[in-house]
């Protein structure tokens, strides 16, 4: 990562802010916006002080300040339009909650004014900054540790296609692993053979790679879910690619951010962006403080027909494996009678004979998953996620289907759409069949499905489907 520039492009960004607003008070003030007695000096300290502070934050929240090598300037211009405008809009609509600043019928015109101011200068800046770049990265000055997995003539075709661009796309060849066992490696007269797949994960990190091009058949299903299974790890680190086929090009998959550049298709593993992150943080904190103070009598119900219904403590804790394979103590309303596991971790089922009566009604109603809210408060779970797994039989399933570990790239949820869709399991089969609709949900990640899960959770409840 080249640090100095990206510290650069943000410091420069914030000052940028800081001119604009500056200036805009200016115009403001030359134009009679202000009543005579108003101290319009207090008005610019402060806004120095949380104006360029917000910006800084929107263009954060909406991925601008990515590695700047890795930005294309007509993606930025665009992004830039777009958050300059929404911004100057809400700028301006907060100063008009303010009385002692006349807009009368001049609202548009302020709008437009400080949106010229700011965006003028900080477009011009921009782009000045990436060209720069773009030079660096074109003659060679700089480019990205490369590695390429396949060494027949498909990844001889493409490693002559890149070094033979009229323009370097900036990446330097560290080297190739094979992926068919050793048996063609036409690449090795081209750049070494750093070895096989078993190698890859050691390679990455000794070779400092920041670009992997998968160069074997697209139609190659298993090996490439197996390649990008392993990949995962490096997805905020490493740029991962492959070259697409016809089909995928048809869909519309390749997007080309060079004009002269290798047709290459991104694989992006985080489906999410980070603005959506960002908002469905507060959407779980909020929402869990609301549940939490409403329902407070009811659960205080609870607690009361808990302590009273079999001896034992009201909340039970157990280990539950996290985001990033982090452990942590999930929260329930205790529904079994105590040392239910003394014969080791078994999973529930209708007829448990562990499940109190008290505790068969609140499985039913799904009421034994309340504390949890104070899960998602600790930031351990959040409402929607892949509902988390012991270790022991997170081991079980990974021994059937490695691509579990996907699933633990997010935190995992009060309710999800495996949870929705099949319920609960009872066996390692029933999670293997639940496993299929939490990773859609991992591939198809976004606030409109989190909030489509979360009305299907209600009716789920209301129908009384737990267990």
């Amino acid at each position: 990562m080249r640090r100095w520039e990206n510290t650069v492009y943000k410091l420069v960004d914030y000052l940028v802010a800081i001119l604009a607003w500056y200036l805009f008070i200016q115009y403001l003030n030359a134009n009679n916006y202000f009543q005579p007695t108003y101290n319009v000096n207090k008005l610019y300290k402060i806004g120095l002080l949380i104006v360029p502070f917000i910006w800084f934050i929107i263009f954060t929240l909406f991925e601008q300040y990515n590695d700047v090598y890795r930005l294309s300037r007509w993606s930025v211009f665009s992004r830039t339009l777009l958050l300059s405008l929404v911004g100057c809009i809400l700028f301006v609509l907060l100063l008009m909650a303010n009385r002692a600043i006349n807009f009368e019928n001049r609202v548009l015109e302020a709008i437009f004014r400080y949106f010229m101011i700011y965006f003028g200068l900080l477009i011009f800046w921009k782009m000045s900054f990436l060209s720069f770049i773009s030079s660096r990265i074109k003659n060679g000055v700089v480019g990205f540790n490369t590695l390429i997995i396949g060494g027949d003539q498909r990844a001889v075709e493409l490693y002559n296609d890149i070094t033979s661009l009229k323009y370097s796309l900036g990446n330097k060849f560290k080297g190739f692993i094979h992926s068919n066992g050793g048996r063609t490696n036409e690449l090795i007269q081209f750049i070494p053979q750093l070895g096989g797949l078993a190698d890859m994960k050691r390679v990455i990190e000794e070779e400092n790679i920041e670009d992997v091009i998968i160069a074997i058949e697209s139609t190659e299903h298993e090996k490439l879910k197996s390649i990008l299974d392993d990949l995962y790890e490096y997805e905020n680190s490493v740029l991962i690619r492959i070259i697409p086929d016809m089909y995928d090009i048809l869909l519309g998959s390749v997007k080309m951010n060079h004009v002269y550049g290798a047709i290459l298709l991104e694989i992006n593993q985080e489906m999410m962006p980070k603005w959506q992150i960002f908002i469905k943080r507060i959407m779980d904190l909020s929402v869990s403080i609301i549940m939490l103070i409403i329902l407070s009598p009811f659960i205080l119900y609870i607690v009361l027909r808990t302590k009273f219904s079999s001896p034992g403590p009201i909340l039970y804790e157990q280990e539950r494996i996290g985001q990033n394979g982090k452990p942590f103590q999930i929260y329930k309303f205790r529904s079994m009678y105590t040392n239910a596991e003394d014969k080791g971790p078994q999973l529930s089922s209708d007829e448990d004979p562990r499940i109190t009566s008290w505790g068969s009604v609140m499985r039913k109603w799904r009421l034994d998953e309340l504390p949890q809210f104070i899960n998602v408060l600790k930031g351990d779970m959040a409402l929607v996620g892949p509902r988390p797994e012991r270790r022991f039989f997170i081991e079980k399933i990974m021994a059937r289907a490695p691509h579990y570990k996907h699933l633990l790239k997010v935190r995992p949820g009060i309710t999800s759409w495996g949870q929705v869709k099949f319920g609960y399991a009872s066996t390692i089969e029933e999670m293997l069949q639940r496993l299929k609709y939490d990773l859609l949900y991992i591939e198809n990640r976004s606030l409109g499905l989190d909030i489509k899960i979360l009305f299907y959770t209600i009716w789920v409840l209301f129908q009384g489907k737990g267990k």
